[in-house]
């Protein structure tokens, strides 16, 4: 879920941007929450995800392949990055997320009985489940899109941090805030779910288009330093203290450190006599968390015959659309390839 730090944000910390924005532009993805979101949204009018004829759900895989194809097409170098091993002290977030999805599964089934399809698919959007076999197929898509993709130690959003901040890529994509106390120096929101979009119950559409958060300009526009945002966090709750200080939302949070200067001093004014988890132990996951350097950033051209292997013969996706998809990303990458060897001629020159 990350913490939503929205209300605190700065106006002049964000950019509203749209995709051309990105263009030469590499940007580390957030691959589990990208692909959260393609299994909320790609759904049948019932909630019903999309599956292939042997019962398996593909929405991640179709999400992942045609916002990809747009990236190539834009000029956008994304790499993925996938979460691994979360620390310890991230099982009750673990353990109260599971719990919600069972609990949205029973109202899902309850909606569908009342033959409610547009409560039922609200609530079938929280059942998303990534299991192993889901984000092995997402790898090789991606492998044989030519699109690298890192495996992360830990944290998805930490290693992306990290590799923005080596400046191996331009930004980090997420729609959570937590990249922000990684320490991403930008970070991209909205990318993977930019476009038309419905508002839930209601006969609206809304634009959502991508926006770019600077960390510098959040902090000196709060006049905070990056250690009192995680502080700012912890009192609010995050994945690894999500219940946080009951009645604190972020703006009393930000009052309550800049009045003191740190989570130590403002627990002792709102007399907390015990907090379920060590602030230190918190504070340390995002500010040393668990990286690696060991990856390799090389866009390559697509191979058809993998892509419509991976989508058409064991998926059963439609072979005439994807062929024209990955036309659309071959005739890209050609044009991009060349346009970039020869403003490297010129350079040489």
């Amino acid at each position: 879920m990350g913490v939503n730090l929205r209300d605190i944000i700065p106006e002049k910390a964000v950019e509203q941007v749209d995709m051309s924005f990105f263009k030469g532009k590499k940007l580390a993805i957030d691959a589990y929450n990208a692909l959260y979101q393609f299994l909320a949204i790609i759904r049948q009018p019932n909630g019903t995800p999309l599956k292939d004829s042997r019962g398996r759900i593909t929405s991640h895989l179709s999400g992942l392949f045609y916002r990809t194809v747009n990236f190539i097409e834009l000029g956008i170098k994304p790499v993925y990055v996938f979460d691994g091993t979360p620390p310890e002290i991230k099982e009750m977030e673990i353990m109260r997320r599971k719990k919600l999805k069972e609990e949205a599964a029973v109202k899902y089934e309850e909606a569908l009985r009342r033959g409610d399809l547009e409560v039922a698919r609200i609530y079938a959007q929280q059942t998303a489940r990534l299991t192993e076999e889901m984000v092995d197929d997402a790898k090789k898509l991606l492998d044989a899109l030519g699109i690298p993709w890192v495996q992360a130690p830990s944290e998805g959003e930490a290693q992306a941090a990290y590799m923005a901040q080596k400046g191996d890529v331009w930004g980090t994509v997420s729609q959570d805030y937590d990249s922000l106390l990684f320490g991403a120096p930008r970070l991209v929101r909205n990318l993977t779910i930019s476009g038309r979009r419905k508002l839930p119950r209601k006969r609206e559409y809304i634009e959502i288009n991508p926006e770019v958060i600077r960390l510098d300009k959040v902090l000196s526009g709060l006049g905070i330093s990056r250690e009192q945002l995680i502080d700012i966090a912890i009192l609010i709750g995050t994945d690894y203290n999500p219940e946080g200080i009951k009645g604190v939302g972020p703006k009393t949070a930000l009052r309550l450190i800049k009045m003191h200067g740190s989570l130590e001093n403002a627990l002792k004014q709102l007399r907390e006599a015990a907090f379920p988890v060590e602030p230190s132990a918190i504070r340390e996951i995002f500010l040393k968390p668990q990286v690696s350097g060991n990856y390799k950033l090389e866009w390559r051209k697509p191979d058809e015959e993998a892509v419509m292997d991976i989508l058409c013969k064991e998926h059963d996706f439609s072979p005439e659309r994807v062929k024209k998809a990955v036309g659309r990303a071959l005739k890209a990458f050609e044009e991009h390839h060349k346009q970039a060897s020869l403003e490297l001629w010129f350079k040489v020159r």
